[in-house]
């Protein structure tokens, strides 16, 4: 038989609430604990009570509630259905005891609700709430009473701060919910964190951490007195409250963070609130899960403290799962496809080379756009299986273009820095090389890695080292996006690039400002040049763009004015139905334009 700590029998054997818990022994029910509030309304001693449930309880049911009774109680037993069933009975309270009170018999209805609960050792009880509905008004007050003190258990409440728990939200929270609505006003979850608390209990210990989360939990109360206010895990609190006004709500919640920052023993940055208003039709689960996302949408931003959830986040939730969760299948099925976008010399106009790019075609979501899924993929920091998949499409179609008679230009593959810190780059550029006997029809300066100015600036010396070695093994380096934002003169005197391609915004926002990119564009491709770089400027959409860097001395461009990505078959498709092959560089002519960029 399940026996009790003693700390738990004691706090249950005196809780006012009527309830009996019960063991499965052998297909039967079997009595082992009893509260003090149903030894009370039965009026029978706390050590005869289980004796007393066993022998007469249900010997005295109403014979008309005997057969309902059993299917009940056998199918919750072998838990087939839950256990609610109201009953008819007559008790005895003496239990047998020869000095009781004879002859004092009791009518009840009873009402059993029971739930299986697993025990600290892992065995599951049924504990069943028993409640006499012929019962007075104010025993009926009593036990509404008694209930409310249960709910403040231990069970139910945080012992640091005094709290209610996730247990009792997740009991009660519903219920809290329903009571602001019903009194015409809008219920929202706070999902809350406390930023930094690691450092902060590294800093000053973690005897001045628990005294932050007191405070945090003193102040909630105090500013928000009729919230439902809970800390659920660790430095995690959530609460439940009316929101009226979300410009209000942000307000408070800052003013909240402000007198925490500023009363704080230590200094800490306070809290990151995830709010989510609750619809009518959304249960607390629901809203609970959008609140936590509301809060990581903050991220790292100091300069944000509050996040209101929308359909619109939820919506790109469920798109940014869907590319997680299918990402690996989208490879292996061809899902996610090479396309070539063509780099056109400026000096004879023709194609010099080709930049190999992602493009996700989905049979169930459509077209899945790069800037929703690279951003994804570098989140979860899966981009380093994309751009190892994209090189090896791309040395897998080297020998379809060679026997299908298309010129062998060089080709560029975009890689992160996250690359490198998941995987030996280098050798698997080799590997791959190697795999697809790409030696027979090419060197490895076919093959061009794209770095962008972003990774660069903040890559570790061991990164840079690693580029340098993709260098020494023969393939050419490339600075993607120079002038995005990021933009150091320094980094020219640190790494050696054989190309520079600047950002497309300068040149499609020449004449901004009173034409400063035109300006910027100029001086910076000279000095490029002067250092013995090649240039590259993307975005070429117009026949002014295009003159515009012919004038300054652009070597090559990239954009839609000439040609748009497409894939392999694709091309082939063309040239099998008459098409001619668009004019490339000869080997010759790329030598005698320039010895060094390819």
């Amino acid at each position: 038989m399940y026996q009790f700590t003693e700390e738990m029998k004691k706090a249950y054997e005196s809780s006012p609430l009527s309830f009996v818990y019960y063991q499965n022994v052998d297909g039967k029910a079997v009595p082992v604990l009893a509260s003090g509030g149903f030894c009370q309304a039965v009026g029978v001693s706390s050590d005869r009570v289980l004796d007393w449930i066993s022998a007469e309880l249900f010997e005295r049911m109403n014979p008309d509630d005997v057969g309902m009774m059993t299917k009940i109680s056998d199918d919750f037993l072998n838990k087939r259905a839950p256990y609610d069933i109201v009953f008819r009975c007559k008790v005895d309270p003496s239990g047998g005891d020869p000095n009781a009170e004879a002859g004092r018999i009791v009518n009840m209805m009873l009402h059993g609700v029971g739930r299986w609960q697993t025990m600290p050792d892992g065995t599951e009880l049924a504990v069943i709430t028993y409640a006499n509905l012929l019962a007075t008004q104010e025993v009926t007050k009593e036990r509404i009473e008694a209930y409310t003190l249960f709910q403040k258990d231990r069970f139910y409440t945080d012992p640091l701060t005094g709290l209610p728990n996730i247990n009792y939200i997740n009991e009660y929270g519903s219920e809290k919910a329903g009571a602001i609505r019903a009194g015409g006003h809008t219920p929202c979850v706070i999902y809350m964190d406390v930023n930094a608390m690691q450092s902060y209990n590294n800093q000053y210990g973690v005897r001045e951490g628990d005294q932050l989360l007191k405070l945090i939990a003193e102040t909630m109360e105090k500013m928000f007195p009729k919230a439902l206010i809970s800390r659920t895990i660790d430095d995690h609190f959530v609460m439940i409250v009316v929101l009226d006004d979300k410009g209000e709500m942000e307000k408070q919640l800052s003013e909240l963070n402000s007198f925490i920052c500023k009363n704080a023993r230590g200094n800490t940055t306070g809290i990151r609130f995830g709010v989510c208003p609750m619809t009518e039709d959304m249960e607390l689960g629901e809203a609970l899960d959008h609140a936590k996302r509301a809060l990581k949408r903050i991220d790292n931003d100091m300069n944000k403290e509050v996040s209101f959830f929308s359909k619109a986040d939820d919506v790109a939730y469920w798109k940014n799962r869907y590319i997680v969760e299918n990402f690996d299948r989208a490879m292996q099925q061809g899902w996610i496809k090479v396309f070539y976008h063509s780099l056109i010399r400026l000096g004879n106009i023709k194609i010099a080379a080709f930049e190999g790019l992602a493009r996700w075609a989905d049979p169930n979501r459509g077209t899945i756009s790069p800037g929703e899924f690279i951003p994804v993929l570098s989140r979860y920091h899966l981009l380093y299986k994309l751009d190892l998949y994209m090189f090896e499409q791309i040395c897998r179609e080297v020998k379809i273009r060679h026997d299908n008679n298309l010129p062998l230009l060089p080709v560029s593959v975009n890689f992160s820095r996250q690359d490198f810190d998941h995987a030996d780059v280098v050798a698997e550029m080799n590997r791959l090389f190697d795999k697809y006997g790409l030696g027979a029809y090419v060197d490895k300066s076919y093959f061009i890695v794209e770095i962008t100015e972003q990774d660069l600036a903040v890559g570790s010396e061991r990164f840079k080292d690693q580029l340098k070695q993709i260098r020494d093994e023969g393939y050419r380096i490339w600075l993607d996006d120079f002038g995005s934002g990021y933009s150091s003169i320094n980094m020219f005197s640190q790494f050696e690039f054989n190309l520079v391609k600047f950002d497309m915004d300068l040149l499609q926002h020449l004449d901004d400002h009173n034409g400063i990119n035109r300006i910027i564009l100029k001086d910076l491709i000279k000095m490029v040049r002067e250092l013995g770089i090649h240039t590259l400027v993307e975005g070429l959409e117009t026949e002014e763009q295009l003159n515009f860097l012919k004038e300054i001395g652009c070597e090559l461009t990239q954009g839609f004015l000439f040609h748009k990505p497409e894939p392999l078959e694709e091309i082939l498709f063309r040239i099998n139905a008459g098409d001619s092959v668009k004019i490339c560089e000869t080997p010759e002519e790329r030598e005698k334009m320039n010895q060094t960029i390819f």
